[in-house]
């Protein structure tokens, strides 16, 4: 659970800014192209998530995770020093990081983990937001340090937190993440996303995002001056165009 290892990031930072531009579900469109994983099983939240900053658009970063147990204070007694090490921990990874949090206390919520002060050391350290299924508060405070956060609820008071554990596994709304995975998440949640399938990833959303804008999606709104039969006709043709370009770009079915 100290300081890990971690091999360099698969993708530049060039890329990561990149694929910033676009929200979560089109990052979505376009890993379902190329990854081996099954989308429905091994991508996106299961359980509803909160996003307190829309304003901030999508963040993009390596996952970094911490387990936490507010309501236990014997963690305390059991590593003193269990805080320096966990942000020890954090500094040795390189950024953008997301911090994953896992609170065992969920659902019940005994105070924030997350406000101005955690915000403004984390950020220090390169991490751009978190994702927790507990809770946040100084939502301005949060935002004005560039920390965006995905979470359970808002909450008033803070938490007397201890880390548990860290660099290990959590499952945070029906998702389990692993340390280093890619993370993309928006107002509409987040999801994961494998080594393996991180290099093709940019390309392929940016083909799926020009793909709709060039098929169906022109021919939809062109269509308003169309009777029922030629409207049916336009946007069929459409359709076939949009998984006509998708077959011969990923070679597969071009479901859609």
């Amino acid at each position: 659970m100290n300081s890990a290892n971690q091999k360099p990031h698969p993708l530049p930072l060039s890329e990561l800014y990149q694929l910033k531009r676009w929200n979560t579900p089109t990052i979505y469109n376009g890993w379902e192209q190329v990854t081996q994983q099954n989308p429905a099983e091994d991508s996106f939240n299961i359980e509803e998530t909160h996003d307190f900053m829309p304003q901030m658009g999508p963040m993009v970063g390596y996952a970094v995770t911490l387990v936490i147990e507010p309501s236990n204070a014997e963690h305390r007694q059991t590593n003193p020093n269990a805080g320096a090490e966990y942000r020890e921990y954090i500094a040795s990874i390189p950024g953008p990081k997301i911090v994953v949090v896992q609170d065992l206390d969920k659902p019940q919520v005994l105070g924030s983990h997350w406000g101005e002060v955690n915000a403004n050391l984390h950020r220090a350290f390169g991490c751009v937001g978190t994702i927790t299924d507990g809770a946040i508060r100084d939502v301005d405070e949060m935002c004005n340090a560039g920390f965006k956060a995905l979470a359970q609820r808002l909450c008033v008071g803070h938490a007397f937190v201890h880390p548990v554990r860290w660099n290990c596994e959590v499952e945070v709304f029906g998702r389990t993440v692993k340390p280093g995975d890619l993370i993309h998440a928006d107002q509409h949640g987040f999801m994961t996303i494998a080594p393996e399938d991180q290099a093709a990833l940019l390309d392929a959303a940016r083909f799926m995002d020009e793909n709709e804008c060039q098929t169906v999606i022109p021919a939809i709104r062109a269509s308003a001056d169309k009777n029922a039969a030629d409207l049916l006709s336009h946007v069929e043709q459409s359709i076939d165009q949009f998984r006509d370009n998708v077959k011969a770009k990923f070679n597969n079915s071009g479901e859609w």
